[in-house]
């Protein structure tokens, strides 16, 4: 394939328009941030429930649904391979980006939770911030990146409150960077189709 030249206008013309491209898809994911937002609210409302009730010895049985959703993402990931379509480069970062994120959260949650200690819930959460808002800074759309500046905040605030606590905070975060965002994005689908 030859090199070619573009002109400074031609430059940002063609990055503009990989970037609208890629928001006008991502706009089609609006429902997995809805999904994981509503896994980890049913997760962890579920752990409080449980702790509630005194089960003890039950309440690690919800975080097995994380990597359990793993296969819903992975016939998520099949079903876009069939339809074929090209990827921007952003995509195909984005994309990766959220598989190496989920799986290093689950490989910590599960095998690491012991040396986080007290620090493993604003850990996540701010995690769960900088993926969010480098989805929200990818794609230019408002409502993910002030979703991950309050989840960030949310993080930072939950070093300065009790563990019993933390469940809270990531239930909050839950909502306020994932569940809403998405939403947003489902919304933002929807009148482009209009």
């Amino acid at each position: 394939m030859g090199k070619t030249n573009f002109t400074p206008e031609e430059s940002l013309l063609l990055i503009l328009k990989t970037i609208e491209q890629t928001k006008n898809r991502f706009k089609e994911s609006g429902h997995i941030f809805v999904y994981w937002g509503t896994l980890t609210l049913i997760v962890f409302g579920s752990q409080l429930i449980l702790s509630l009730l005194e089960l003890y010895k039950f309440t690690m049985w919800p975080v097995y649904l994380f990597p359990l959703s793993a296969f819903y993402m992975i016939y998520i990931w099949i079903r876009e391979k069939k339809k074929n379509l090209p990827k921007t480069y952003i995509e195909n970062v984005l994309g990766n980006l959220g598989w190496i994120f989920g799986m290093n959260l689950m490989i910590m949650g599960f095998f690491c939770s012991d040396k986080l200690g007290d620090a493993m819930a604003p850990v996540f959460i701010i995690l769960f911030a900088l993926f969010i808002v480098v989805c929200g800074l990818s794609i230019k759309f408002k409502p993910l990146i002030i979703g991950g500046i309050l989840t960030n905040l949310i993080g930072l605030g939950s070093f300065f409150i009790e563990r019993n606590y933390h469940g809270y905070s990531i239930m909050l975060m839950a909502v306020v960077g994932l569940i809403i965002p998405g939403i947003l994005l489902n919304i933002a689908r929807r009148k482009d189709h209009v």
